[in-house]
């Protein structure tokens, strides 16, 4: 099940879609927003049946993810040996290690809240940095336009895992799964739907005529 990835059905991808850009991180974000607004209050504290975290560990991994896109960034000069060194913890030995975290007495609302600013943070550094400027990650050294859309792949994918089985419509823009194909993913096929594609290439569906991948990481180093 593509949760409404049917609706937006798209032949195949464009040769050469062209670049992410720091919009094309907002239209993800966006979409992924109001698609967590539809999940039902006493979901949150449950588990995704693809994930070993809540949904609410999920999403404090996704702020925590977005927000270290945007401090890779932040010094004048980027750190190319290891993340900014932010410390980190777990709210549980099972949960994810996190230097972000949401007050739960503000509810998934006030979750949702702490996710958008920290998407926010790494649109708003997408658009300032130079596109000369690298940092590092642990997959290669990438760009601003690489670290947008690995922000793009933590909103939309954990979006997918944190809805799946619940009903919620949900229907990325298929321009951006494109562009995100394209960037990160650049071996994968080009004759298949968009989302569909990125679902396949991150190990969570089947595309016809193709063996399932279940081992693969993204390349987010500069074109």
């Amino acid at each position: 099940m593509f949760n409404g990835a049917q609706k937006t059905r798209v032949t195949s991808m464009p040769a050469n879609p062209g670049p992410l850009t720091p919009d094309d991180l907002d239209s993800a974000v966006q979409v992924s927003l109001d698609a967590l607004r539809e999940v039902p209050a006493d979901a949150w504290d449950g588990d995704p049946a693809s994930l070993d975290w809540t949904r609410w560990e999920t999403v404090e991994h996704m702020c925590n993810a977005l927000m270290l896109y945007a401090v890779q960034f932040g010094p004048k000069k980027p750190p190319m040996d290891g993340n900014v060194p932010f410390a980190r913890a777990g709210r549980r030995p099972a949960a994810p290690s996190t230097m972000i975290r949401a007050d739960t007495a503000a509810g998934p609302e006030g979750l949702l809240q702490v996710l958008e600013s920290c998407a926010a943070l790494t649109v708003a550094m997408a658009r300032v940095t130079s596109p000369d400027a690298r940092a590092y990650h642990v997959y290669g050294a990438s760009d601003p336009e690489g670290f947008a859309a690995m922000g793009a792949v933590e909103m939309l994918l954990h979006t997918y895992d944190l809805i799946e089985g619940l009903g919620i419509p949900y229907a990325p823009p298929a321009g951006v799964c494109a562009r995100v194909l394209y960037r990160l993913f650049p071996d994968a096929p080009a004759d298949e739907p968009p989302w569909p594609t990125l679902l396949w290439a991150t190990g969570r569906a089947d595309l016809p005529g193709r063996p399932r991948v279940t081992d693969w990481r993204w390349d987010g180093t500069p074109r």
